[in-house]
């Protein structure tokens, strides 16, 4: 066999097993370590026995693979009352326990109260997603998990997302100033930021996003 024919083909024998063994490690790092969900688990029960009561429950665990959270393992956890879903994890910078559960309840209850406006000026195809940009907001403002209280009560400006399945209309941005207006004049909300997002079905993007703070 020609001397050139045999290097070339020993550097592509390293160069598929390089990507092979590079396949290998991302599959091996995409899949979570059962021992770290089970002490994600356990540091999650003791934690809700000391801040919770008995109408929580731990019904999975979350691996952030991709970096999306400052965490790498948290535990699901439940209200089963109310049926708000929140995540329990170790915060590094703070080194202790910390959840999710007043940010993500007071993000359902806003949902829940500003739903009907949106689905009756955007169409009923349009959906609303809020969320608050601090998830350990409960916390910091000293709101107990036992005794939520309502986001009314504090001057939170959490981000309202608007999905509408079609392209931008003329109308849009009269609503959304309605929109504001009908949060503030309810004493829903006094600040926040409200977006627009035109995303079909299919997830196709149909137009620019745009919003408004306030």
């Amino acid at each position: 066999m020609n001397k050139y024919l045999k290097i070339i083909l020993g550097v592509l024998a390293v160069i598929i097993l390089g990507i092979g063994l590079l396949v290998v490690t991302f599959v091996l790092e995409m899949k979570p370590n059962k021992d770290e969900e089970e002490k994600i688990k356990k540091q999650a029960e003791h934690y809700l026995e000391d801040e919770f009561n008995d109408n929580f429950e731990i019904y999975d665990t979350l691996y952030d693979n991709m970096g999306n959270f400052g965490f790498d393992y948290a535990a699901k956890v439940r209200d089963k009352k109310v049926g708000t879903e929140f995540l329990v994890f170790y915060d590094d910078e703070t080194e202790q326990m910390v959840d999710t559960y007043i940010a993500d309840k007071w993000a359902d209850d806003l949902e829940a109260e500003i739903s009907p406006f949106i689905k009756e000026n955007f169409g009923k195809a349009a959906y609303v997603h809020v969320f608050f940009t601090n998830d350990n907001i409960g916390q910091e403002l000293g709101v107990s998990p036992v005794n939520p209280r309502s986001f009314k009560e504090f001057d939170v400006a959490p981000t309202i997302r608007i999905t509408v399945p079609r392209k931008w209309s003329d109308g849009d941005e009269k609503i959304l100033n309605e929109f504001i207006s009908f949060l503030k004049s309810e004493d829903k909300l006094q600040h926040g930021s409200a977006f627009l997002e035109y995303i079909a079905e299919n997830g196709e993007i149909l137009d620019d996003e745009w919003g408004k703070e306030f």
